[in-house]
């Protein structure tokens, strides 16, 4: 059975589509929790209408199905000082 620490790190290769950082990195995946063969990915996001939301929870979700494991989420929006992070890290690697 997979270990959260091995969740994470299959997971930071996860990157946004149009940032050139993984979703760890911008802090859009905040946390795993491992129950049996379920895991829930705590993910974060900047705002409360992300035009691509569905596409980064797919990509999420493919990954951890990909390892063999059930896949659930929680969605929550950032506190002011992640969004400045995640700001500050989308301006640094935004692709043109």
């Amino acid at each position: 059975m997979a270990t959260k620490e091995e969740i994470m790190q299959t997971l930071s290769a996860v990157k946004h589509p149009a940032i050139n950082y993984s979703l760890i990195e911008l802090g859009i995946i905040k946390d795993v929790s491992l129950e049996n063969e379920k895991a829930k990915v705590f993910i974060k996001f900047p705002f409360k209408n992300i035009p691509i939301k569905e596409m980064l929870i797919n990509s999420i979700e493919e990954t951890v199905l990909a390892m063999g494991l059930e896949f659930e989420y929680e969605i929550q929006l950032m506190n002011e000082e992640e969004k400045q992070h995640f700001l500050y890290m989308e301006t640094k690697g935004w692709r043109i």
